[in-house]
């Protein structure tokens, strides 16, 4: 079941679903919002709304085939008058067991309120169980083995109430990988299907999905003692070409990186000089003597110059550690207005003109 919400983390839901179609059994978002988008872009296989969260929307769950999670018992009734109002025979939903994570899901000492509500009506029907690993990625396995434990439990419970099960899922990219008792019957791949492992898995090889580009849009030469960017708080200490490269926190490339923060230009590393404003960031290119107007900036990527030098690529994890936080967070934060480029796509239009 791979894992497209926001935004397929940043990548595009859409294009990643299309790609993925034929790979998976079908795909888990985190709202109702994000399961529509899919379905009025064509996608057909079954959408899982892990979010549990469904304000006025469960008519929608219901009209566009969404399988909802459920973590609060009242939602059943709900679900109930919308199936029955759109002339639904059958609703599958999922339930959410809360063993640790303590965010969303039922606990286990709610779960008898949670098996009579189910079994006193017959227009929804249990089609799966889950819950969330709240360390899967973390340095000791004790807490993930915990909740499994509780997880089994549960199910047990559910069983001896005459429930079938449907579906079981729990593991993430972490916990599919660390912990092969939790595979069940479906994985929830995120993150590492956007070639980003994980802490503590062992994963190495994984491909970058993901790069960031942007070009040069304009160059000046200033002398020694000439502020750069707001507040004059970076200085130059020499004769300095800075760059200006239109992309800014607006676009999700973090203020937090200020000073911080490299780019790749012409294969070499350069460093973010001042603080990152909204829409720009200036970049020290000094030691670049090809640096020109249109030149391409790798901001997480590859790249070689044309002399062949090529400086280690800047990745994900390490753009995310400039800005003090996770690769999740860092990719996610790619704001709407960066367009979003796809190989085939381009092909397909070049073949075109």
């Amino acid at each position: 079941m791979a894992v497209l919400k926001a935004d397929a983390y940043g990548h595009g839901a859409v294009m990643c679903a299309r790609a993925l179609s034929r790979k998976v059994w079908g795909f888990a978002v985190s709202l109702v919002e994000e399961g529509i988008e899919l379905r009025r872009a064509g996608i057909e296989a079954p959408i899982v709304v892990l979010g549990c969260y469904y304000g006025l929307s469960h008519r929608d769950v219901v009209a566009y085939r969404l399988t909802p999670v459920i973590g609060d018992v009242r939602d059943l009734a709900r679900f109930v008058r919308a199936a029955e109002d759109l002339g639904s025979v059958r609703l599958d939903v999922h339930v959410k067991l809360d063993t640790g994570m303590s965010r969303l899901g039922i606990r286990p000492e709610r779960l008898d309120e949670l098996i009579a509500a189910l079994k006193s009506q017959s227009a929804l029907v249990l089609g799966g169980v889950c819950s969330h690993l709240a360390d899967a990625d973390g340095p000791e396995p004790a807490r993930s083995e915990e909740q499994q434990r509780l997880f089994v439990l549960c199910q047990e419970r559910l069983q001896r109430a005459g429930l079938p099960l449907g579906i079981v899922h729990l593991a993430n990219t972490a916990g599919a990988l660390r912990f092969p008792s939790a595979q069940y019957d479906l994985v929830r791949p995120g993150i590492g299907l956007y070639g980003v492992a994980p802490s503590h898995t062992g994963l190495v090889g994984l491909w970058p999905v993901l790069s960031l580009r942007t070009r040069i849009i304009a160059l000046r030469d200033l002398p020694p003692g000439t502020g750069v960017s707001y507040g004059s708080r970076a200085q130059t200490a020499r004769n300095t070409r800075i760059a200006t490269l239109p992309i800014g926190y607006a676009d999700g490339y973090s203020r937090r990186m200020s000073g911080r923060a490299q780019v790749l230009i012409a294969g070499r590393r350069c460093p973010v000089m001042g603080p990152i404003t909204m829409d720009m960031t200036m970049v020290d290119v000094t030691d670049v003597p090809t640096a020109q107007l249109g030149a391409e900036a790798i901001l997480i990527g590859a790249q070689t110059g044309s002399d062949g030098r090529s400086d280690e690529p800047i990745t994900l994890e390490e753009l995310s550690g400039w800005s003090d936080t996770i690769p999740y967070e860092a990719c996610c934060a790619l704001s709407k207005r960066v367009p979003r480029i796809y190989p085939r796509e381009a092909s397909a239009t070049a073949a075109l003109s």
